[in-house]
């Protein structure tokens, strides 16, 4: 008697893109969106008549944009027309919404399955706590941002359209609602903002934006879902935390500044007591790596300087638009060194216990981060050969660049193709989180059979 044999389907061996962890995707989309950007933003037809772009300064301009950071080595408003200005809007969006975000979005609205692989990555793009959010969430982040920018455009539009005219005017009020939801800093005009700095409208909604971008999409959609019922939704610690820390960073940036510069003819001492109070607001929200400026910075004293440069470290919420090694690691930092000083084993937030790991976690970014800022501001000293740029203008640069922040002490223009290319490397390490590219090309290790005895007798402090 014969017997047929059913043939097994051969198993398909997966694709590149789907060997790839989630950081080392969120790692390579962002590495090729800033490639096609400025490959975009290299050609002529990007360009205002005249105009003309090294290669270098493209990839910068891209990477600035895909990284919301807002630096400039040339004027957008200038030097590229129409086409190009949309280029950098788009690269903006991208940016701050996440490229894993929006393809995972792109699959849903092709009525595409989304697996498991897809939902873990664009989990850890969006810092998704649970894969069966994760649809829903990307879907209500898409929106969100969506309702937002065009709430800013809306609100800007009359101060714009009064300055540039109707069709000029709707424009100039989307490019920096998008903006400054995104956190990017981006401004059409030469001088930024420094033209609207009595502007009340404009300095209320420009930082309001920010604020709103900078406290991360999680912390938005847990507010609003307690905003509709308190009793069955209630606000997460890091909710909690994320707006505790935002208040308390703000408070510190608008304080600060006022106290400092109010005396200071060069800033604030020759506005108004309004004037000086707007100016004082929106110099003390846009450190934390939103970019736009009001006042320039290089007329600042050295104290000011300091206190935005510690800002900018710290940076926005996780989750967010912005950059830095983020408010809520910079509490856990703060909580368990206060915790350790007052005698406690345990470190307690909020009526719930922070677990060590994510203590070691916090840690470890901030390490990173410093180390990587270390490293940044040396090369940057070494290839500097301008001698009109000091020392105080370059080490702020590095942090703005780390922390993707775009503020500048009109420093960018002046550096040379070396110094580009050091901030274009910080700028996309500061995006994607020094943590999340150390672990997505760390090869895997087997755990450790043996286990040590504990050793109490290093000392340390």
């Amino acid at each position: 008697m014969q017997t047929r044999e059913t043939a097994l389907p051969r198993p398909t061996r997966p694709t590149f893109w789907q060997r790839l962890s989630g950081p080392q995707l969120i790692a390579l989309t962002f590495a090729a969106a800033i490639l096609i950007g400025a490959l975009l933003l290299w050609l002529s037809l990007t360009h205002q008549a005249g105009q003309t772009l090294t290669f270098v300064q493209a990839v910068f301009m891209s990477t600035s944009a895909v990284c919301v950071t807002g630096l400039a080595v040339v004027d957008p408003g200038s030097t590229f027309n129409l086409t190009g200005q949309v280029v950098l809007l788009l690269l903006i969006q991208l940016g701050g919404l996440g490229l894993v975000t929006l393809g995972t979005l792109f699959a849903i609205t092709l009525g595409r399955r989304v697996s498991i692989t897809e939902r873990v990555r664009a989990a850890e793009q969006a810092n998704a706590l649970h894969l069966g959010e994760v649809i829903t969430i990307v879907r209500t982040v898409v929106l969100l941002a969506a309702g937002v920018e065009l709430a800013g455009t809306l609100l800007l539009a009359p101060d714009f359209i009064r300055h540039e005219g109707v069709g000029r005017g709707l424009y100039f009020a989307l490019f920096h609602s998008v903006s400054a939801f995104n956190n990017a800093g981006f401004s059409l005009y030469k001088t930024g903002l420094a033209g609207f700095v009595t502007d009340p409208w404009v300095n209320l909604v420009i930082p309001l934006l920010i604020i709103l971008g900078g406290l991360g999409f999680l912390v938005q959609m847990n507010v609003l879902l307690w905003l509709q019922n308190p009793r069955r939704n209630r606000l997460s610690v890091n909710t909690k935390l994320s707006l505790t820390m935002t208040a308390i960073l703000l408070a510190v940036g608008i304080l600060t500044f006022a106290l400092l510069e109010w005396n200071n003819s060069k800033t604030l001492g020759n506005l108004t007591f309004g004037q000086k109070i707007m100016a004082s607001v929106f110099q003390g929200v846009t450190p934390r790596t939103a970019g736009f400026n009001t006042l320039q910075y290089v007329q600042m004293k050295y104290t000011t300087l300091f206190i935005a440069m510690l800002l900018m470290f710290i940076g926005a919420n996780s989750g967010s638009t912005g950059g830095g090694i983020k408010a809520n690691t910079f509490s856990i930092m703060a909580v368990s060194a206060w915790s350790l000083v007052r005698g406690h084993s345990d470190i307690h937030l909020f009526r719930r216990r922070i677990s060590l790991e994510l203590v070691l976690r916090a840690l470890t970014v901030t390490l990173l981060s410093a180390a990587l800022v270390l490293v940044g501001f040396t090369l940057m000293l070494y290839f500097n050969t301008n001698v009109n740029l000091k020392f105080h203008q370059l080490l702020f640069e590095t942090i703005s660049a780390f922390a993707t922040v775009g503020l500048s002490m009109d420093t960018t223009p002046l550096l040379n193709a070396n110094q580009e290319l050091v901030l274009i490397a910080l700028m996309f390490f500061g995006r994607i989180g020094p943590l999340t590219f150390a672990v997505a090309f760390a090869q895997k290790r087997a755990a450790r059979l043996v286990q040590y005895p504990a050793e109490n007798d290093v000392l340390v402090g």
